[in-house]
């Protein structure tokens, strides 16, 4: 607007110094009309908008094609005013509108070069013509010059805001922790900005690429991630560099759009020492493992051999099978047959948690009647249940119940549910045991009139080695008969759920998909809790018990960069902060 102001008054002034000198009609015609757009903007662009400039373009054509034509055109003194609407458009600074003023200046041209071949308007004087030139030259040098100087400046703001913004971006770049990478297809290196990797070597990645950068033994590797890069678009993988062998770089890669390989490089040695002592004591465990399982197979036979006949030879002594003893003896009997069943119960409940925790208990699904696992696990229970004078009670469907499962691994949780029940309930309590379907679930649901767990207790009961209640209680069992039948319930897809009050008895519900076929899940085992068991149990935990120390690596700062690489201006690389 400043300049429209500038310009309307200097042709204004004009008009007033011709009118002073007495110049014809036709001269001061000329300098009205083009005094004219000037005012005009001056005015309009208060509400300024791209229709308001492309009108104002084309009142500066209409008004130098008027001052042109009336002062004689081409041949007159205001023939420069011809390229007025381009000079328009260079203030306005829009590139649509220095179109329409270039093609409006070439239209005012043609127009003046008609007007001066056809002589048809008369030349002004002398004298109007010397003031006419002075006034036209005068305006459009020095209109040019105030419309050229705020463009050159807005451009000169532009490119220093460009230059800061590319400073910025690489300072960004190069002070990032990681090195950044542009590859090509064959790995070799276009350019890259940040901090190097410690112990990678910058002069073979630069100057032969990525894979001559890391140790022999993984370029295939880093040549393979090249390929699936390309294919697959990107890639994450890891290599030793050959410079450092203690040490181990991350690289993760895109493909761009120009079908180079983009990736940003780290220091990957902390976590890489991490997952090798992971893996180093993940394989000790194994080992350990495996050799608690020999151990537990060799001692199955060693110790159930002369185990089974103590308690065979203490059972005929007890029943008295050939003659009758003194009661002392028969006591002793007793004691000798209950302690050994005690004993062979913890081995068997030992080598079946550690099949499971091994993940090495098979299941054999078949179909069967449910009714016939449960009913076996009642008739086992019968006799325990007889000495201590306690009721079993149990409620089963008339008709079959056809499931597809493994039947013993059914008939073990009912039995170890029956005989901890049993087992913690007193002399003529009652347990109760209900089987039942529900669409194609099963319940096993058994109930005890014993004397409950507490409820701080009830969130730890079903871990193996886990106990309630006092030590002569603890002293009972092993504490694995809940864990067995929740890790089995696992296996068979199914749950085990627990409720009990203090004083007034237990309830454990099973509930097993087994109305169909299911597939063999693996099983979550939890870390066995480190407890004081006795006898057999205390050298099992022994044996497996095994203290795994973690590997610590520390890194060293090796990376240096080669001073030859200060002539590449797309590589800026720091080295490895120590």
């Amino acid at each position: 607007m400043v300049w429209h102001l500038c310009w309307a008054s200097f042709t204004l002034a004009g008009l007033l110094g011709l009118i002073f000198l007495s110049a014809s009609l036709f001269v001061l015609s000329a300098m009205v009309a083009i005094t004219v757009p000037g005012a005009a903007c001056v005015l309009l662009l208060s509400r300024d908008s791209a229709a308001t400039r492309q009108l104002l373009m084309w009142v500066w054509g209409l008004c130098a094609l008027i001052a042109v034509g009336l002062t004689g055109g081409i041949s007159g003194p205001l023939a420069a005013w011809c390229a007025l609407p381009l000079l328009a458009a260079v203030v306005l600074n829009q590139r649509v509108l220095i179109s329409l003023g270039a093609t409006l200046s070439f239209g005012v041209a043609l127009f003046a070069i008609l007007i001066g071949v056809w002589h048809g308007i008369r030349l002004p004087d002398e004298q109007e013509s010397f003031w006419l030139s002075i006034i036209a030259n005068i305006s459009m040098v020095a209109g040019f010059g105030l419309a050229v100087l705020p463009a050159l400046r807005v451009r000169v703001e532009r490119v220093d805001a460009a230059e800061d913004a590319r400073a910025r971006l690489l300072r960004m770049l190069t002070e990032q922790p990681s090195l950044l990478v542009c590859l090509e297809e064959d790995g070799r290196v276009v350019s890259a900005y940040g901090e190097a990797p410690p112990g990678l070597d910058l002069k073979s990645l630069l100057q032969l690429g990525l894979s001559a950068s890391a140790h022999v033994p993984d370029r295939l590797r880093v040549k393979a991630a090249l390929e699936q890069a390309m294919m697959d678009g990107r890639a994450d993988f890891g290599f030793t560099p050959h410079a450092a062998m203690d040490h181990y770089v991350l690289l993760s890669l895109r493909k761009g759009t120009d079908n180079r390989l983009y990736g940003v490089m780290s220091d990957g040695s902390l976590a890489h020492a991490h997952e090798t002592a992971l893996e180093a004591a993940r394989a000790d465990a194994e080992s350990a493992n495996q050799g608690k399982t020999q151990f537990l197979a060799s001692m199955s036979h060693e110790l159930r051999t002369p185990l089974n006949a103590v308690i065979g030879f203490s059972d005929i002594m007890r029943l008295q099978l050939f003659g009758e003893m003194p009661p002392k003896y028969a006591e002793y009997a007793q004691l000798i047959w209950e302690s050994g069943q005690h004993v062979l119960d913890m081995i068997n409940d030992v080598l079946d948690m550690s099949k499971i925790e091994a993940q090495r208990y098979e299941l054999t699904l078949e179909g069967f009647d449910m009714r016939e696992p449960v009913s076996a696990a009642l008739r086992l229970i019968r006799g325990q249940a007889h000495e201590k004078a306690i009721d079993i009670v149990s409620h089963m469907p008339q008709t079959a119940m056809t499931v597809t499962a493994d039947k013993r691994a059914v008939k073990q949780i009912c039995l170890n549910l029956l005989s901890n029940a049993v087992k913690f309930t007193p002399h003529g309590g009652t347990v109760t045991l209900n089987l039942s379907q529900s669409e194609e679930l099963v319940d096993i649901v058994i109930t005890d009139t014993g004397i409950g767990i507490a409820p701080d207790d009830l969130n730890r009961i079903g871990q193996p080695y886990e106990q309630s209640g006092p030590a002569e209680q603890r002293a009972m069992g092993t504490g694995l008969g809940l864990s067995i039948v929740k890790a089995m319930a696992h296996l068979l897809g199914g749950s085990m759920t627990l409720a009990s009050q203090l004083g007034e008895g237990t309830t454990v519900t099973v509930r097993l998909p087994v109305m169909q076929s299911v597939e063999q899940p693996e099983l979550p085992m939890p870390v066995p809790v480190q407890t004081e068991p006795q006898g057999v149990v205390q050298s099992l935990e022994a044996f497996a018990r095994a203290a795994l120390n973690p590997l610590h690596n520390p890194l060293e700062d090796l990376t240096q960069v080669p001073e030859s690489l200060n002539q590449f201006s797309d590589f800026v690389i720091r080295p490895p902060k120590s």
